[in-house]
C-alpha cells in the first residue's frame, strides 16, 4: 500500500506544472541589478570623487566612459566564451571578479591624492569592470533562450533589460546615503561585498532545465513546446559545437534586420547611461540639489522605467498570444516607447525641478517599454541555435559604443556650452531616430537561419 501511495504521488508530482523558470528569471534579475548598480554608482560618487581629485567635465566624462570602452572590447570574447563554456560557469566567475574590481575604487584615496595617479587608476578599475562584466548580458539572453518558451520571452528578457532602472531606483538612495554619511568609498565597498554574495546565491540556484530538481515534466514540455533551447548548455551539446568560422560572424553582421535592432540597441543603451551617469550630476550641479536629494530624485524616473520595461514586454507577448506577428508584437511597443522618450528634450525649456523629474518619467518609461519588447526579446527571438552568446554579444557590443559616446560627448558639450541644455538635445536625438530605424528599415523579425558551410 506505502509503495502504490508512493507511486501516486510521484506520478501526481510530475503531472503538476511547476514555475522553476521564475525563481531563475529573479536570479538573473538579481545578478542583472547588481551589474548595473556597479555601473551607476560612480554617478553618484561623482561629485565627491571629482572634489577630492580635482577632476574637470571632460576627465570626469572619460572615468565615466571608461566601463563601456572595455565592455565593447570584451563583448565577442565573451560570447564565444559563453558559447564554450556554458552560463552557470562563466557567470559566477565573472561576478566575482568585477565585484572584486568594484570594491578597489573604494580603496583609491588610501593610495594617491595625486590627480593623474588617481584618474589612471580610476580608468584602470572601471575599465577591467567593463571587461570582466561583458559576458553578464548575453548570458542573460542565453538563460531566457533557454529557459523560457516565445510567447513569455519578452516579460523575462524585459526585466533584466530594465535592471537599469531597478538598480538606479534602490541603489541611488542607498549610495547617497552611504556617500554622506561615510564619504564616497562607501557604496563601491558595499556593493563589492553584494556581488560576492550573489555569486554564491547563483552557484546554488541555476541548474540546467532538464536537470533542475524542481522543474516538473509539465513545465519541461511546456518551454520545450514554445520553443526554448533548453539543451544549449549541455555538456554534450558545448563538446560537440564546433568551432565558429568567419561566415558565422559575416552572417551576423550583414543581415538587415539585425542591423536595425543593433542601431536600437544604441540608442537606448545612450539613454541608459545619459541616465546612470550624467542626469544624477546634473541634478546636483545643475539643478542645485545635494547628493541625497539627487539619489532619491533618480527613484522615480527610475521605479517607470522599470515598470514600462515589465509593460512593453507583457504587452509584446500579450500581442502575440492574440495572434499578432512576432515583428509587430515587439515593434509597437518599441517604437511608441522610444516616441515618449523625446519628451526629454522638454527639460532643457522648464525651470522647475519638480516637471523634470516628471519629463524624465515619462521619458523613461517609454525608454524601458522599448528596451522590454524591442532589443533582448529580438536577440532571443532571432539568434541562431549555434551562435546565441555571440549574437547577444555582437548585438552588445554595437549596442554598448552608446555607453562610450554618451558620456563623454555630454561632458565635451557642457564644456564647451557651460550647460547641459544641448547635451539634453543630443540624448532626445537617438529616440527619434531609433523610432524611424524600427518602423521603416527593420522589416520582418524571424530566427537567423545558418548556412551548414558557415560553421567550421
Amino acid at each position: 500500500m506505502a509503495t502504490e501511495r508512493t507511486t501516486q504521488y510521484i506520478a501526481g508530482a510530475a503531472a503538476r506544472t511547476t514555475r522553476t523558470r521564475y525563481s531563475i528569471l529573479a536570479m538573473i534579475l538579481l545578478l542583472a541589478t547588481v551589474a548595473y548598480a556597479d555601473r551607476a554608482i560612480l554617478s553618484i560618487a561623482g561629485p565627491g570623487i571629482s572634489k577630492e581629485f580635482g577632476l574637470n567635465h571632460v576627465q570626469l566624462g572619460y572615468v565615466l566612459s571608461a566601463f563601456s570602452w572595455a565592455y565593447l572590447v570584451g563583448q565577442i570574447p565573451g560570447g564565444l566564451l559563453l558559447d564554450r563554456f556554458g552560463t552557470k560557469t562563466m557567470y559566477g566567475a565573472t561576478l566575482i571578479l568585477w565585484s572584486i574590481a568594484t570594491m578597489l575604487v573604494g580603496f583609491i584615496g588610501n593610495f594617491t591624492s595625486d590627480l593623474s595617479i588617481a584618474l589612471g587608476l580610476l580608468f584602470a578599475l572601471r575599465f577591467a569592470l567593463g571587461l570582466i562584466e561583458a559576458p553578464s548580458f548575453p548570458a542573460n539572453g542565453r538563460v531566457a533562450v533557454m529557459w523560457f518558451p516565445k510567447e513569455e520571452r519578452g516579460l523575462a528578457t524585459s526585466l533584466f533589460a530594465s535592471a537599469s532602472y531597478f538598480a538606479v531606483a534602490i541603489f541611488s538612495p542607498f549610495a547617497g546615503w552611504l556617500t554622506s554619511r561615510f564619504g564616497w568609498p562607501a557604496p563601491f565597498i558595499a556593493l563589492g561585498v553584494i556581488g560576492i554574495a550573489a555569486a554564491g546565491l547563483w552557484a546554488v540556484v541555476m541548474y540546467e532545465p532538464r536537470k533542475h530538481p524542481r522543474v516538473s515534466s509539465g513545465e519541461l514540455d511546456h518551454i520545450i513546446a514554445g520553443g526554448a533551447m533548453i539543451d544549449i548548455d549541455s555538456k554534450h551539446e558545448l563538446a560537440a559545437r564546433p568551432a565558429i568560422s568567419s561566415g558565422v560572424m559575416r552572417m551576423l553582421l550583414g543581415n538587415r534586420m539585425l542591423w536595425c535592432s543593433y542601431i536600437g540597441q544604441y540608442c537606448t543603451i545612450a539613454l541608459s547611461y545619459f541616465f546612470i551617469t550624467w542626469f544624477p550630476i546634473y541634478l546636483v550641479q545643475a539643478r542645485g540639489m545635494n547628493v541625497m536629494q539627487a539619489g532619491f530624485a533618480t527613484m522615480v524616473p527610475a521605479i517607470a522605467g522599470f515598470v514600462g520595461g515589465i509593460a512593453g514586454g507583457t504587452i509584446s507577448d500579450w500581442l502575440i498570444r492574440r495572434g499578432w506577428s512576432v515583428s509587430w508584437a515587439r515593434k509597437t511597443p518599441y517604437i511608441v516607447g522610444m516616441a515618449m522618450g523625446c519628451s526629454i528634450v522638454l527639460s532643457a525649456v522648464t525651470e522647475s525641478n519638480v516637471v523634470i523629474v516628471l519629463l524624465m518619467t515619462l521619458a523613461f518609461f517609454g525608454k524601458g517599454a522599448a528596451a522590454g519588447a524591442g532589443t533582448w526579446a529580438i536577440v532571443s527571438d532571432t539568434a541562431p541555435r549555434e551562435a546565441v552568446g555571440l549574437a547577444g554579444a555582437i548585438f552588445n557590443c554595437i549596442g554598448n559604443i552608446g555607453g562610450i559616446v554618451t558620456p563623454i560627448v555630454f561632458g565635451y558639450l557642457v564644456q564647451a556650452t557651460g550647460g547641459y541644455t544641448v547635451g539634453l538635445y543630443f540624448v532626445a536625438a537617438h529616440c527619434l531616430v531609433a523610432a524611424i530605424v524600427y518602423l521603416f528599415f527593420m522589416g520582418k523579425i524571424e530566427r537567423v537561419k545558418m548556412n551548414p558551410e558557415s560553421i567550421a
